[in-house]
């Protein structure tokens, strides 16, 4: 048994990280193209802007959050129904 957290598996094919990784002042990683990426592989997409709630209702406060789910779910960034993969 083992307590490291980081290690390498499968003859050294696999780094496990398990811990914390920091990177120092000028560290470099190579080739992590699109890594960190939303949605790595396609092209970046922007949200529709909507305005700052004005509400003054809690039905009006309704009407905001739905439409900002509405643009999510719009985006790819959000299932549109339970259950979706």
């Amino acid at each position: 048994m083992s307590n490291t957290k980081n290690y390498f598996a499968h003859g050294g094919n696999e780094l496990v990280i398990g811990g914390k990784i920091t990177f120092l002042p000028g560290s470099t990683v190579e080739g992590g193209e699109g890594l960190l990426d939303p949605m790595a592989g396609s092209p970046a997409t922007l949200l529709p802007f909507l305005p700052d709630s004005e509400a003054t209702t809690v039905a009006g406060l309704r009407e905001d959050y739905n439409r900002l789910l509405a643009a999510l779910r719009n985006a790819g960034l959000m299932e549109r129904e339970a259950g979706d993969p």
